[in-house]
């Protein structure tokens, strides 16, 4: 089975997406985490997009289409597939068609994840991560049992994404809303789409989602 997550930044793509790859074998593919990857470890790539991920903006359609195309070729092509945070905008909707084609996949499912922005952004800015085992923790709907220290490994040391703050949070969501939801219509005339309330408790977006894909 391979499916498409839908929903702006912060909307919950990836958790819902590691649930399946836990529940069901399949492999997530976020462009966000192969981008953030090429940017940290200095690729060419990542020398390219680092700034424009700093800014909040989108990276060009066919670098992120490579990225996946190139990760598609190493997955065994029975392996179910989870495309996260893509395509962003009609030019990947038609390029992730071909490369469907190419790797002889079909696309069964379109799930999105609809937000309230204001509460999106809330989200998103309060979240922060232990440096040393990478639990997630959030300023208001998580905190940390004894402050300062991880509930998980015990460290003290903890981090945010740099692009966490609401001013590149706004501006990834003006984006979304100017380039991805367009594309939503395509899904919906093709009988694919199906939407989710992404705001709900994780595990109530949890079953939603299951029910769908066991609707076949």
């Amino acid at each position: 089975m391979n499916i498409i997550l839908l929903g702006p930044p912060g909307a919950g793509k990836g958790t819902q997406a590691s649930r399946l790859e836990a529940d069901r074998g399949m492999v997530q593919l976020s462009t966000g985490d192969m981008l953030r990857e090429a940017r940290d470890n200095g690729t060419p790539v990542g020398l390219i997009v680092g700034p424009i991920m700093k800014a909040g903006g989108l990276v060009s359609d066919e670098i992120v289409s490579a990225l996946i195309d190139e990760k598609l070729t190493s997955l065994d092509a029975g392996q179910g597939v989870i495309f996260d945070g893509y395509p962003r905008t009609a030019a990947q909707a038609e390029q992730l068609d071909a490369i469907l084609t190419n790797h002889g996949r079909t696309l069964d499912h379109v799930i999105e994840l609809e937000v309230n922005e204001d509460k999106l952004v809330a989200r998103i800015v309060g979240r922060f991560t232990c440096a040393s085992c990478g639990t997630g923790y959030h300023d208001v709907f998580k905190q940390t049992k004894v402050a300062g220290t991880c509930d998980v490994c015990g460290g003290q040391a903890f981090k945010r994404r740099p692009d966490d703050n609401e001013e590149t949070v706004r501006t990834r969501m003006a984006e979304y809303r100017a380039k991805t939801e367009p594309i939503i219509p395509i899904y919906a005339a093709r009988g694919l789409l199906a939407r989710v309330d992404g705001m709900g408790e994780i595990d109530a977006v949890t079953t939603a989602i299951e029910a769908i894909l066991d609707a076949g």
